[in-house]
């Protein structure tokens, strides 16, 4: 009998059925009557913004469509592009060096550096032109021949943004500089790579994720602080409508024909600059 009960299997426990997990509360989002309030009081206020100036006749706008592309205007336009290009070329080229030199080991590269920019930030760029627009009062003759023949008023307006976008220029370039880890390149020059190399193939395309945003900020400025040479009788676009205003008296329209042109070629510099930013962070987060 006791064999029996020790062969007798043990009871196998019936599995319980899993309990019911009550039901997930549902998240209901909160109410936001006030900013759809601010929303559409915004969008009313700019509708009538824009009806306003539309149905302004005082803005003229007939007359703004007959000199929007008139041949005067267009080559002031075009005046404008070429002096921001060669100015932005120039000032970055330049600026790069003062860059080098601030970073430089050299202590008198650094102390000459560091001088320019300090001194053409702090003079208005306004009285800079105006000094060298005067500069004949200082030097009659440069290299034989008369300053005012020598410096027109294009080449002063070139020479005193160049100077004043140099100073600017550096700081951009050595804050790119200075954002790219000195571990890269350390570790490029482990790997046997030269100075010239490390600079082009590993520093230059990190620090240029640095530099394009505010280089990109500083071309659109650059194009509308061309604006000023105007006072030196530069004829850019604005100096080219302020020409036909003092003859017809229609100040408003032809200035809201220069303001047009800045607002479509500042809109296309703007998508330029997107699509530069977007090369340049491949591989990063900024890319997404």
């Amino acid at each position: 009998m006791s064999s029996d009960i020790l062969a007798k299997p043990a009871p196998v426990p019936e599995p319980h059925e899993p309990a019911e997990l009550p039901d997930e509360p549902r998240i209901v989002p909160r109410p936001r009557a006030g900013q759809w309030t601010a929303a559409v009081a915004v969008l009313v206020l700019l509708a009538l913004a824009a009806t306003s100036v539309v149905r302004n006749d005082a803005f003229q706008w007939d007359v703004v469509g007959d000199y929007f592309t008139s041949a005067s205007v267009l080559r002031g336009l075009g005046l404008t592009l070429w002096l921001t290009a060669l100015v932005m070329a120039l000032g970055f080229a330049l600026g790069t060096l003062l860059a080098l030199g601030r970073l430089s080991a050299n202590p008198v590269l650094r102390s000459v550096s560091w001088g320019y920019v300090w001194f053409f930030r702090s003079m208005p760029i306004l009285v800079q032109l105006l000094f060298w627009f005067n500069i004949g009062a200082l030097y009659p003759q440069l290299f034989g021949v008369q300053t005012v023949n020598l410096l027109g008023p294009v080449t002063i307006a070139v020479i005193g943004l160049t100077l004043h976008e140099a100073a600017y220029a550096a700081e951009v370039v050595r804050g790119g500089i200075l954002s790219v880890d000195r571990g890269q390149t350390e570790a490029a020059q482990s790997l046997g790579l030269g100075r010239w190399r490390r600079w082009r193939r590993i520093v230059l395309p990190q620090a240029m994720r640095s530099i394009v945003p505010p280089a990109g900020n500083m071309l659109i400025g650059t194009l509308k602080g061309t604006s000023i040479v105007s006072v030196i009788a530069v004829q850019d676009l604005l100096y080219s409508v302020q020409l036909v205003y003092h003859r017809t008296y229609q100040v408003i329209p032809l200035l809201m024909v220069a303001t047009l042109w800045y607002v479509v070629v500042t809109s296309v510099l703007s998508v330029g600059q997107y699509y530069v930013e977007r090369h340049y962070a491949k591989g990063s987060e900024r890319a997404r």
